[in-house]
């Protein structure tokens, strides 16, 4: 994959698109190639039709004696159709291979980056951009590049033929070619101007809806549901009027074209019938014939038809151009560098983690945790205790290496694993068990009903008459608050990870389910596997091996009730 540092880093996104061509010049060489035999098995075509036409007329000839010509064309016309279909399956497996690469390069920097600069991030403009402006590269790579060198070859092969007829007329099909590339360059400026705002747009229209379609409930209750459909009309009628004038730009360049290609092939018909009839006698005029005078006429319009194909795909550039300028804004997002370096294993015996001397800072807000030595080991339950904003969830993101220590070392054990549980966990749209199996895609039902018990769910998905199969909306609809936490903690239970990390995680329970969600945290830590539990909950910080106050970013370690620093 073509990554903006090797494609010469900044925004040059035509030398990025150039780079992920490259990796797929067999196959649109492969394509070019079909065209060229298309374009030949054209002009053989051509050349056996004007050859009929002055044999009958002409020469008198009988039908009967032309009937090994017209089998000719018919096998012409099927090599053709074949090389046309060659031609575009191959350009489409190049496109769909180009951006099956791109997505998954996307999706991969994307996890680099990590949590926390998704968080500051829209959901649904990522979405628009991961889908919608991918899909934009499709006609560029399928269509546009492939038909980039047909415009030059196609074109010569008929300029070719017709100077070996007349001279004169491929005079005239080279004076009227540059102005189709010159117009086309001067619209397609515009158009990609108006597709970079045009994708812009969409993806703000992406997250606009997303956002309300979220918080119906809460736009209901202030009775604020009638300003929010306005919001979205009027979002929705502002991108329609971007694609009404990337629509016109588009019109208006193709009417361009056309009046010039049918100007160039008038003044050619005009040469020949004149020069047919004797009224020009200049150069090769009066050898014309009615086999060369129709074949050049014949010529003429396959000799534009390239550059009008190519300046239909045009706007597939000018597509291309505007998406590849998002999708290179967040392929040169960088990572953060102490995030992603790879840790060095703990210095002390069998621990899990380390943090020496870690310090974690935000932009706008200085320090807000650390500096503070930490080290795990198999068995552990570390609670974490402080008010709201102290830096609880810090240290979690820290441990999970959601976020890198800007001092200091955070330090892995090989091949060590985690389960993760914030405040607002994760549920997608589908089943119970597909999302318990996002912690582990081999889990068996039974295997699922045991985390789900463990979790105070396990009766109530037994009397639902799908079971595991009961479908789960996207964040967690159709269940309630407490639900989704133990469906949560069900996926925690079903991981085999020795580190587990949760952020509240009896939040939104009831006193019974929390004790049986304790008694399951016990078995897990009676396990070997080590817990960092942030709570408030005095039932949690019980079962603490060790505590951990935080306030204002300073940790301190309390044994009993009392401070032990």
């Amino acid at each position: 994959m073509v990554t903006p540092s090797t494609a010469g880093g900044g925004r040059d996104v035509r030398r990025w698109l150039n780079g992920l061509a490259t990796q797929e010049r067999h196959r649109s060489g492969l394509a070019v190639v079909a065209g060229v035999v298309a374009a030949l098995a054209t002009l053989g075509q051509l050349g056996l039709l004007a050859r009929v036409i002055s044999q009958l007329l002409v020469e008198q000839a009988t039908p009967a004696s032309q009937l090994p010509a017209l089998a000719a064309m018919v096998a012409l016309l099927l090599v053709r159709a074949v090389a046309l279909y060659c031609q575009e399956r191959l350009g489409q497996l190049a496109s769909l291979n180009i951006r099956s690469r791109v997505r998954s390069e996307l999706l991969d920097h994307l996890a680099r980056l990590g949590p926390g600069w998704l968080a500051g991030r829209h959901s649904g403009a990522l979405a628009s951009q991961l889908v919608e402006q991918v899909e934009a590269l499709d006609g560029y790579f399928a269509r546009y590049r492939p038909q980039l060198v047909l415009s030059v070859v196609s074109p010569l092969l008929v300029l070719g033929v017709a100077l070996w007829l007349d001279w004169l007329a491929a005079l005239f099909l080279l004076l009227a070619a540059p102005l189709i590339p010159l117009f086309m360059a001067l619209v397609g400026m515009g158009a990609e101007r108006l597709n970079r705002e045009q994708f812009e747009a969409v993806s703000r229209l992406s997250g606009h809806f997303i956002d309300r379609v979220r918080a119906i409930t809460t736009l209901q209750l202030f009775d604020r549901a009638r300003g929010a459909t306005a919001e979205v009309h009027a979002a929705a009628d502002d991108y329609r009027r971007r694609s009404m004038r990337t629509l016109r730009i588009a019109f208006l360049s193709s009417a361009v074209l056309e009046f010039f290609a049918s100007v160039a092939i008038a003044v050619i018909a005009i040469y020949v019938g004149f020069g047919l009839l004797g009224y020009i006698t200049y150069g090769p005029s009066p050898e014309l014939t009615l086999f060369s005078g129709l074949l050049v006429l014949l010529l003429a319009p396959e000799f534009f038809q390239p550059l009008r194909t190519l300046a239909q795909h045009y706007h597939d550039r000018a597509a291309a151009l505007g998406a590849a300028d998002g999708l290179l804004a967040i392929l040169e997002a960088h990572p953060d560098p102490v995030r992603s370096a790879d840790a060095r294993p703990p210095q002390t015996p069998d621990a899990l983690l380390e943090l020496v001397g870690a310090l974690v800072t935000h932009p706008g807000r200085g320090r807000v945790l650390g500096p503070l030595d930490l080290c795990l080991s198999p068995g552990e339950v570390v609670i974490l205790t402080g008010l709201s904003g102290s830096g609880k969830s810090t240290l979690l993101q820290l441990l999970a290496g959601f976020v890198g220590p800007e001092a200091g070392e955070r330090r892995l054990a090989a091949d060590i694993s985690f389960a993760w549980m914030d405040q607002r966990p994760l549920l997608i749209q589908g089943s119970l068990a597909d999302n318990l199996r996002l912690a582990d895609p081999e889990a068996s039902d039974p295997a699922m009903m045991e985390a789900l018990n463990k979790a105070g769910l396990g009766e109530r998905i037994e009397r639902l008459p799908d079971g595991l199969e009961a479908p789960v909306g996207e964040r967690g609809v159709g269940l309630s608050g407490g639900q989704a936490q133990r469906l949560a903690l069900a996926r925690v239970f079903l991981s085999r990870a020795p580190l587990v990390l949760l952020d509240e995680p009896t939040a939104s329970l009831d006193a019974e389910t929390e004790a049986q969600v304790i008694v399951a945290l016990q078995a897990l830590a009676q396990e070997g596997r080590t817990l960092v539990i942030a709570t408030h909950h005095p039932a949690l910080i019980a079962m603490a091996s060790r505590c951990l106050a935080i306030e204002a970013g300073t940790v301190t370690e309390v044994a009993h009730g009392r401070s032990s620093v």
